[in-house]
């Protein structure tokens, strides 16, 4: 960052005279200003399209407006039988928020929404709330992304249709995407994610398809992230475990891709029912 911005800079909110608080606010002004002065940001998507796609929906899952069924395929082997050895499927809990992202681009920050817009240009409160906190906490993310990468997580800090106590801060992350929608593994997510100490969703089962059924027996009603009611479903996320060189064979190693990922929502859950309230709800949180 360029801290010129804000040293000597009577607007800076952080600067009094030319005398500048602390590093880590002034980071955070200049990184504003950098956002604030960019060509790609208020009206435009920095990333050029949406931060986050959507995720098919098991048999017997709630469906909401926009969302589609899974193949049967794919149920399959996320819930009964994997195709061969080489199949993982890694179920966690799902979350009840705001899907958002935060993309490192030419080493600044962009705060987004789901749809891919600046944070702060939402005409929603808890997306200008998520913009303060990620600079706030700029230096997790710029220890955990490299330039190109984004970190996908959901925004607790309000309620939407779960009211959540959780027991740990409002920003649970469970992606980070290396290309337009390429997902990295999940070994190497958790391990990018341990520096900057994020909180992933809690982990129902590693390895073995799981139903649905089980699934939701392992959340224990409530599930594992504080909330005050039923929690809201999981989340299968299957991986391959695939050659590095085909033709070369299994001397050459192997390594995991994300094939595709798969949720299951309570049919009884209320999309949204705290954001119906004259007044916003706030979740509680450390």
């Amino acid at each position: 960052m360029v801290s010129e911005n804000c040293t000597g800079n009577p607007s800076c909110p952080f600067t009094k005279g030319d005398s500048v608080i602390s590093d880590i606010y002034r980071k955070i002004y200049d990184c504003r200003i950098l956002i604030r002065n960019s060509k790609n940001t208020m009206n435009r998507k920095p990333l050029g399209h949406k931060n986050y796609g959507s995720i098919s929906h098991l048999p017997g899952s709630r469906l909401g407006s926009g969302d589609h069924k899974c193949h049967e395929g794919q149920e399959k082997i996320a819930c009964r039988k994997a195709r061969d050895k080489h199949d993982r499927i890694i179920v966690q809990e799902k979350l009840d928020g705001s899907n958002v992202g935060i993309a490192r681009i030419d080493d600044i920050l962009y705060p987004l929404t789901r749809a891919g817009y600046v944070a702060n240009t939402s005409p929603y409160k808890m997306h200008h709330i998520f913009y303060n906190w990620v600079f706030e906490n700029m230096e997790r993310f710029m220890t955990v992304l490299k330039n190109g990468e984004r970190l996908c997580g959901e925004w607790l800090s309000v309620a939407h249709g779960t009211l959540y106590d959780l027991p740990h801060e409002p920003f649970v992350v469970f992606d980070i995407m290396t290309k337009k929608h390429n997902r990295m593994p999940f070994d190497e997510f958790t391990k990018c994610c341990s520096p900057g100490e994020f909180v992933t969703p809690h982990l129902l089962s590693d390895g073995p398809p799981l139903s649905i059924e089980d699934a939701m027996k392992r959340l224990k009603i409530y599930g594992f992230h504080g909330a005050k009611e039923p929690a809201e479903g999981a989340v299968w996320r299957v991986e391959r475990n695939v050659l590095n060189d085909a033709k070369k064979g299994n001397a050459y190693g192997r390594h995991y891709i994300v094939d595709f990922l798969v949720k299951y929502v309570r049919p009884d859950k209320e999309d949204g029912k705290y954001l119906k309230k004259d007044e916003i709800l706030y979740n509680k949180y450390m």
